[in-house]
């Protein structure tokens, strides 16, 4: 697959992306909230840890998957200053609107659930209620202004948060 110069530019602007801002969201704070080892007691601590590493596994594979698509396909980024020029519907938006979104949430509550951490599973608890609020409030009234009847039939066939398996 031959990329075009505006989808190595995105590639590039995406990777800077997503170090700061996931980054951070997904691991800094997380960490920061973690703070000295403080793993509650569990009566079954390997499958914890088997969950918490699968959860964080997938998260991070969700993310990148869908910021490829955002870049080689949306000629964009996750920015909301720098969103893709052309509605992204394809790969896992074929299942449900807000895949990123549900990457980067599976990596923090992968971590909270690695780590036994009630605070990080309250901070979990926290971005989903932003990003329910965000998505709302935001990004899917620009989605609409920018892409209009296109978003609309999108908007309606596929749903926000919980994925619609393939028939």
């Amino acid at each position: 697959m031959r990329l075009e110069r505006a989808a190595w530019w995105s590639l590039l602007k995406t990777g800077v992306f997503t170090v700061v801002v996931p980054g951070t969201v997904a691991l800094l704070i997380p960490r920061w909230l973690l703070g000295p080892a403080q793993s509650a007691p569990t009566p079954f601590p390997i499958l914890r840890e088997i969950l918490g590493i699968f959860l964080i596994g997938i998260g991070t594979l969700l993310y990148l998957r869908c910021a490829w698509d955002f870049a080689v396909r949306g000629l964009g980024t996750p920015l909301p200053l720098d969103a893709p020029r052309r509605l992204v519907i394809q790969g896992l938006y074929r299942y449900v609107r807000n895949p990123m979104y549900l990457g980067v949430g599976s990596v923090i509550l992968g971590e909270a659930v690695l780590y036994g951490s009630m605070r990080v599973g309250i901070y979990f608890a926290a971005a989903w209620i932003f990003w329910q609020l965000f998505v709302v409030f935001y990004e899917e009234p620009t989605l609409r202004r920018m892409f209009g009847e296109e978003y609309e039939d999108y908007r309606r066939r596929v749903p926000r948060w919980i994925p619609r398996l393939p028939s």
